[in-house]
Order: structure tokens, then C-alpha cells, then sequence
């Protein structure tokens, strides 16, 4: 998720932190923002120095330093000018583009959303299922997700409150989407896409969560060095959240200095 503003003014610092490996293609780079001129020069300049397969614009973000820059889910409440920056990509680059919007954002709902670019090339759309409102709890809207793919001439995939392989299923069959997106439901649990770790006991599970985290943190302290060590403390809690006595946990956790004192954490069995 990359802020178009950021690639105008400071493209550098942003270019760097969409760097990936040509094993992780096809690769998509979502951008957000809300300004035409800047989302027309911020293609131009991924094209170029990134070359992904491919753009998703956010139009569903809640967060609030997102929302006061007119973006985000914000953008999605001014019709008119999602439009306008729909095709100034459009016209600005030869990826395939698609966009990423919520049950409803202020007053505008996702089926009008959706019929105001009835008329554009978009491949895809992702509905996250909950109004901005909502954020990120409470049940999704299946049945309009259902009537999104049926009006929507491309790809519509399903997103909000995935937690497990099950849910996956149940969501495909109920509104007959082409697939789904994760988000949060995959912190800590980066297995969610496997249909054979969906159904571990209590005992698996910490065995997988544990084996998982410390080759994560090997991962990360590879990459990333010390400076990675707060970051990965945030993807230990979501390791362990679900476990009895996760607040201590948690607290053993954040205790720590270094990676070494993490593993060795890890693997005492104390967590």
C-alpha cells in the first residue's frame, strides 16, 4: 500500500519499501490517495522503476490519517472524484487495475459505488463485506456481496472477517464470488490458506505457532536486523492472542531486547 502523494514528493523512501522478489509475482501494488495529478505521475513512476502486474486503489482504508487526506474510504464517499481518478489511471498506464471499497462509506453504499464505473475497464473489485462504521467487527454483508458479483462484469472478491479455510468456502458458496481476500485474519495464523492446517487440536496448533514464529523471527532478523525486533514483537501477539494466558504472555514478549532473548523465549516453553 503505497500513498501516490509520497511517490510525487518523496518517491525514493517509497520505491524502496515496494522492492520485492520476482518469486512473489503475479505482484500488485495497491495505492491510495486523493489527488487526480498525483495518482496520473504515480503510475507513470511504478511503471517504470517497479514494473508490478498490476494497480489496486484503496477506497475502503478507515484509518483516520488516511481519511483526513480525502482518501481511502473517504474517497469512496465522493463518487464524482473516484471516478475521475479511476480513469486517469486508466489512461496512465497499461496495468490492469482493481479496486478495493466497503459496504458503505458515509453515505454512499457499494452497489451505487460500483454502477457509478459500470462503464470503466476496472478486472476486479474487492468488497470488503462491513460499512465504515463497522471497521473491523461485526458480521459481513453476504447478500450484497452476492448482488455486487452479479452486476459486476469483472472479478469480485470477498474480504472482512476471514479467519479460517471454513470460512472461505462458506463465503464462496453463499455469494458465488471468485475468491476472497485476508487481511488481519492472516496475523498469526500465516497458514489460513492451507485447507490441510485448518483442523489442528489445541496441542498442533501451539506446536505450529511456535515452529512458525521462530522461523519468522529468523526471517525477519535476517532482512531487517535489530531494527525489525519491535515489528516482530506486533506479529508474536497475533502468534499467540488465542492462547490461554496470552496477556502474560504478551508481557514476557515485550520484556525482551533482542532476537536472541526472543528465541530463547520461544523455545523454553514458557510461551
Amino acid at each position: 500500500m503505497a500513498s501516490v502523494t509520497a511517490l510525487n514528493y518523496n518517491p525514493d523512501k517509497t520505491l524502496k519499501l515496494l522492492e520485492f522478489n520476482k518469486k512473489e509475482r503475479p505482484y500488485v501494488v495497491q495505492i491510495f490517495g486523493s489527488d487526480v495529478n498525483h495518482f496520473a505521475k504515480a503510475v507513470k513512476i511504478l511503471d517504470k522503476k517497479i514494473n508490478p502486474d498490476g494497480y489496486d486503489i484503496n477506497f475502503g482504508c478507515p484509518v483516520k490519517k488516511v481519511l483526513k487526506q480525502g482518501a481511502g474510504a473517504k474517497l469512496m464517499s465522493n463518487l464524482e472524484l473516484s471516478k475521475k481518478i479511476i480513469e486517469t489511471v486508466l489512461k496512465n498506464t497499461k496495468k490492469p487495475l482493481s479496486v478495493k471499497i466497503r459496504a458503505k462509506s458515509f453515505s454512499v453504499g457499494a452497489l451505487d459505488f460500483v454502477k457509478n464505473i459500470a462503464d470503466l475497464k476496472v478486472a476486479a473489485i474487492m468488497v470488503h463485506g462491513r460499512t465504515l462504521n463497522q471497521l473491523f467487527t461485526g458480521p459481513i454483508d453476504l447478500k450484497l456481496i452476492k448482488e455486487i458479483k452479479n452486476i459486476f462484469p469483472g472479478l469480485v472478491l470477498a474480504n472482512g472477517g476471514i479467519e479460517s479455510f471454513k470460512d472461505v468456502n462458506k463465503i464462496i458458496k453463499e455469494t458465488g464470488v471468485d475468491g476472497v481476500g485476508f487481511g488481519r485474519g492472516a496475523l498469526g495464523r500465516p497458514w489460513i490458506f492451507s485447507e490441510k492446517l485448518s483442523n489442528l487440536n489445541k496441542k498442533e496448533l501451539r506446536e505450529l505457532v511456535i515452529k512458525n514464529s521462530i522461523k519468522q523471527l529468523k526471517m525477519t532478523k535476517k532482512n531487517k536486523g535489530e531494527l525489525g525486533l519491535g515489528e516482530f514483537k506486533g506479529h508474536l501477539s497475533w502468534y499467540f492472542k488465542d492462547f490461554s494466558g496470552a496477556s502474560k504472555m504478551r508481557s514476557e514478549i515485550m520484556k525482551t531486547s533482542s532476537f536472541l532473548e526472543l528465541e530463547r523465549l520461544l523455545k523454553s516453553g514458557i510461551i
